[in-house]
């Protein structure tokens, strides 16, 4: 019994060890930050001065700020938008990779590739792709005999259409989530409907998507969860202004001009903590909503 103990307290002194960076970073560089801005929030502070308290000024200006309201509509027309979109397209591609075919996994990494670029590049590279005057697309599009095709990101009208065709570009990992669920549904039930005749859409509808809905769940949170949050591509092919004349102006965006061109910090901190509270709203929804429609194999049977 003792050396039980002896051992039990060996193996604790060794997890707090083990554990305690990662805690100190975790109190440090994010639980600290958190507190911090939630204090900023209610502060008048540009960083050269100390912080004054201004109590709920800042969010008073906040709901009164027209750019606002327009940074929240260009963020929710691209999660209504690239949320949907990207699941159905990793979805599709998923479902193909899921096939037994020659050359499966060269296939994979073709597809997966472009998630692993980095957001930087790939945005330069679609910027150079989406060039009005002498890029590729607008050159295929004139090819196939689109006498003005559209400016892209030059363009009012289509500049949010351009960033959603980058955006979809990265459905790889996506993809990887999804194939992952694919393979752990279990071959028996296809075999069980297949016998019973069923086909090949009534599988699919009955088997493979009620099997795939806590994936699909989760896809779905972590995407609404990213999409509020966009802002490297934005801030790349826009050169951080949210143009033309603010039509890709993100919320992040704005957070980031009012932040740090700006030093308007407090101002910034209650942007952050409206979007946290917005965010977490959806989410504590999408929870609730979830035992409407996601099975769970184990809680059926």
């Amino acid at each position: 019994m003792l050396n039980l103990r002896g051992i039990r307290a060996r193996e604790a002194r060794a997890f707090y060890l083990f554990i305690t960076p990662w805690a100190l970073g975790f109190l440090i560089f994010t639980i600290g930050p958190i507190l911090a801005s939630f204090y900023y929030s209610f502060t008048r502070y540009d960083i050269m001065s100390p912080p004054t308290f201004v109590g709920l000024g800042n969010f008073q200006e906040l709901f009164s700020d027209p750019l606002f309201y327009k940074s929240m509509a260009n963020t929710l027309y691209f999660v209504v938008l690239v949320v949907p979109l990207s699941m159905i397209l990793s979805f599709a591609l998923a479902l193909l990779l899921n096939q037994q075919v020659r050359g499966l996994p060269v296939y994979r990494t073709i597809y997966y590739l472009p998630s692993i670029v980095p957001f930087v590049a790939s945005s330069i590279l679609w910027m150079w792709l989406l060039q009005p005057q002498f890029g590729l697309v607008n050159g295929a599009l004139r090819s196939l005999g689109v006498s003005n095709p559209p400016t892209w990101l030059a363009s009012e009208t289509w500049a949010k259409p351009a960033l959603i065709l980058i955006m979809l570009w990265g459905s790889g990992s996506t993809m990887l989530i999804y194939l992952a669920g694919l393979q752990g549904v279990p071959q028996s039930l296809y075999e069980a409907a297949e016998i019973d005749g069923a086909s090949r859409l009534s599988r699919f509808r009955h088997i493979t998507l009620p099997m795939m809905t806590p994936t699909l769940f989760f896809t779905l949170t972590m995407g609404i969860i990213s999409t509020f949050q966009v802002f490297t591509i934005v801030y790349v092919v826009t050169a951080g202004m949210g143009g033309p004349l603010d039509s890709t102006l993100v919320y992040l965006l704005y957070l980031f001009r009012q932040g740090f061109v700006y030093f308007r910090m407090g101002y910034a901190s209650a942007m952050a903590l409206v979007l946290f509270v917005i965010i977490l709203i959806i989410t504590f929804v999408q929870f609730a909503l979830a035992p409407i429609w996601v099975y769970y194999e184990i809680e059926r049977r």
